[in-house]
């Protein structure tokens, strides 16, 4: 059951991040109160606007599937998925500060919570292992 549990919020973690896909496609119009702006304090003065926005589209969705992928193997309780799953929240991590926009306001909205939840599955993927 355990494991479910694990794999399950692992995977929907992962869902939550065809958010910033949605953003950085522009499937919705911005508002302010959404947090992301589709922009990046690494990216988007070297490569524009547009190219920023469609690597932060590939490298978002390659989380989704890394994420997904992990959440049914550590379901499935395959020892691998572990190992996917710190991958996976590790990557996350560094492409959410890649991308993040600037600026302090919002932080929640701007991934912040999403770092809590990387280090949560990490603590609970290697704090599991040991049992």
């Amino acid at each position: 059951m355990r494991n479910l549990l694990l794999g399950s919020f692992v995977a929907l973690h992962g869902l939550v991040h065809l958010w910033y896909v949605t953003l950085a496609l522009r499937l919705v119009e911005y508002r302010a109160d959404m947090g992301w702006t589709g922009e990046s304090w690494l990216f988007t003065g070297v490569l524009g606007d547009a190219t920023t926005r469609a690597l932060a589209t590939a490298v978002y969705l390659l989380a989704v599937v890394a994420f997904l992928g992990a959440g049914i193997g550590l379901g499935l309780g395959s020892e691998w998925a572990r190992l996917g799953a710190v991958i996976s929240a590790v990557y996350s991590t560094v492409v959410i500060v890649m991308f993040w926009g600037g600026g302090l306001s919002m932080l929640v909205q701007k991934g912040l919570l999403a770092l809590v939840i990387n280090a949560v599955i990490l603590a609970a993927v290697v704090l599991g292992a040991r049992h």
